[in-house]
Formats: structure tokens, sequence, C-alpha cells
């Protein structure tokens, strides 16, 4: 395992596991492990999804995000939260870390996230249909999305079966079982081009500080850059949390990041770390305005970015995992119905 200079997050040879002896994946389950722990977040490179495919999505999210405005909404997202699948346009979706009551929703909104982006899905869930642009429209788009989303829902089962191994699970208690449907969501985000002054004032945000709410998401992103993951310290008592500074995050070519989200933070009883991150701005924009340049007169780019969310099938029960507690560490969550629990999370974000 090793860590770029300039980022806080391991990167692991997830070839290792894929390709290596049983020496070898037990040593990349262990390196993920220990990243999860320490950082929350790991790039994983060799992962399995070739890089030309990873090209050729970023491709289709330009070509989508380029149509007219009332095009894209030929295919919206519906009206509430239930049903996270379409086209939102900019600064509809609002983040937030921790704020679930109407008032505080409220508040939160009133910095808006300048972002818009699209949400497909598994074909097979009924409970959310996919909400696609007609093919005359644009042609392959769908074709592409729905061959993609089996590669990146290929790789969760995979880092799942690593995370098991891990821990050492049995056979009973088995990750990738859990999330058997695949319900998981796959999104193209564009971050339009801002002014640097807009972002540093907090007029307007890319995505507020917040954690994911899933088990585990994975993101590939562009060169532009702006990522920020929350600086984990010691807790004093043998674990970790929140420093409250953050570091930035590069694109590591070839690679595909990966973090841990809130309800796999509850089934490890907090062993695997959901780490805060937020999009500020980016490096080449900041480095713009400590030189001549005024930050009103310095904008930053637009970014491109595909964040791929997983969560359990909606009945399975979340509690303690084997290995995670026990003399000296007790359970800390009581079990939760994992659709239960991301409906509420969802809620807050519409």
């Amino acid at each position: 395992m090793d860590t770029a200079a300039d980022s806080p997050v391991p990167i692991v040879d997830y070839g290792l596991f894929l390709h290596g002896s049983p020496e070898d994946r037990q040593t990349a389950a262990s390196q993920i492990d220990e990243a999860f722990r320490t950082a929350g977040f790991v790039f994983l490179l060799n992962h399995g999804i070739a890089q030309a495919k990873v090209d050729e999505c970023f491709e289709w999210s330009k070509k989508f995000f380029a149509l007219p405005t009332p095009t894209k909404l030929l295919a919206p997202h519906p009206p509430n939260s239930t049903h996270h699948r379409g086209y939102s346009s900019l600064s509809r979706e609002k983040v937030s870390q921790n704020v679930f009551d109407a008032e505080g929703i409220t508040s939160e909104r009133a910095v808006p996230d300048f972002k818009e982006s699209f949400e497909s899905g598994n074909v097979e869930d009924v409970a959310q249909p996919n909400i696609w642009l007609s093919e005359e429209v644009l042609p392959g788009f769908r074709a592409f999305m729905e061959a993609f989303f089996v590669d990146c829902a290929s790789l969760v089962h995979t880092v799942l079966e690593t995370l098991s191994l891990s821990l050492g699970l049995p056979p009973s208690i088995d990750l990738p079982s859990t999330h058997a449907r695949s319900l998981y969501q796959l999104r193209l985000l564009h971050y339009p081009s801002i002014s640097l002054h807009t972002l540093l004032k907090n007029e307007k945000t890319r995505i507020s500080a917040h954690s994911d709410f899933g088990t585990l998401t994975l993101l590939f992103q562009d060169q532009v850059g702006g990522l920020e993951t929350e600086i984990l310290e010691d807790d004093g008592n043998g674990g970790r949390k929140g420093s409250g500074l953050f570091g930035g995050v590069p694109c590591v070519e070839g690679g595909v990041l990966v973090n841990v989200g809130d309800l796999l933070m509850r089934w490890s009883n907090d062993r695997w770390k959901s780490t805060v991150h937020r999009v500020g701005a980016p490096p080449a924009s900041l480095l713009l305005s400590r030189g001549n340049e005024a930050e009103e007169n310095v904008i930053c780019p637009p970014r491109y970015s595909i964040p791929f969310f997983a969560s359990v099938d909606r009945d399975t029960v979340v509690e303690c995992l084997p290995g995670c507690w026990g003399p000296g560490n007790p359970k800390k969550y009581e079990s939760v119905k994992g659709g239960e629990y991301l409906q509420m999370r969802m809620a807050a974000l519409y």
C-alpha cells in the first residue's frame, strides 16, 4: 500500500486480489481494511474496469450535459426523493451532513450546490425504474450506461468479497450476498464553470461537506480537481475521528477512488470510517488567485465526475459484523433495515 505525496488517500494495487495467490489476496484485503480504518478512502489500481470504458463514460456525460436544458428535462428526476432517477437541473439537489428536520434542510439550501446530475440504476429495480431520453435524442446513451452499470456493480461485489475476507466472515454473513439485487445508482455529475470569488465567499458551493450514506461508493473523476476529504486523527481510544482539516485528493491515473458510506461504518461498528468530503475550488484556480489575478476574475473550469453508489438489499438487517465488536468494544448501534435507513437519508436531498 502506498500514498501519493499530495494525497491523504492510500493507493492499493487491486490486481493482487483479482489475479494473485491466496496470500496476495489476503495482503490486498488487509491493505484495504487498513485504508478504510485510517482514511475511509482508498485508490484501487488495476481494478478491472478498462480505462477505455471509463473515458467513454466521460464522453457520454459531456454529450448529455451539452444538450439544451429543455431536452435534458425530457428525462426529469421525479419531484420526490423515493425515485432517484433521471435528470436534476442546476442547484436542485442539496447535500447536507446530519441534517434531517425541515427547518435545518431549508437553512442548508440557502447556499445551493451548483451542479447538475443524471441518475440511472439497475434495469431490474422495479421500485425505481430508470428514466431515459428517447433513443432519437441521444442514440447509444442508454445502452452504454446500462452496460457500464454492470461493470461497476461487478467491481462493488468484488470489493465486498475483499472486505469479507479481511474480517474472516463466515459464508452465512457473506457481504456480497447482502447486495445480491444490486440496488445501486450510477450518477453523472457536471459542475459548470463558476467564478472563484463565488465559491470562496460561499455564495454557492460545488458540493458541501458530507458523507455518503450507503455502503460503498466508487468515484471516477476528471483532472480538474477540487475534491477534498477530511483528515482523520487519533481519537484517544484506539480509533479515528475527523480533525476538521481537509486535504485535496488528486486524480490518480487509472485508479478508482472507493470510500465507505455511513451504513457500512455502522455495520462495522465504526471500524471502517465514512469520511466527510466536499468539492470546492480546483487547485489550479486557487494558484491563479494567489498570483497576480484577482479572485473575481478567476473562473473555475467545469468539472465532471462519475460516482457509483452501492447499498444493501432493502430487506437486509444491518447489525454489527463479527470481528467488529467484543470485550472493550461494545456494539454502538441497534440493528436497522437497509431500505428504511436509506429512505430516511434520501428524503433530505430533495
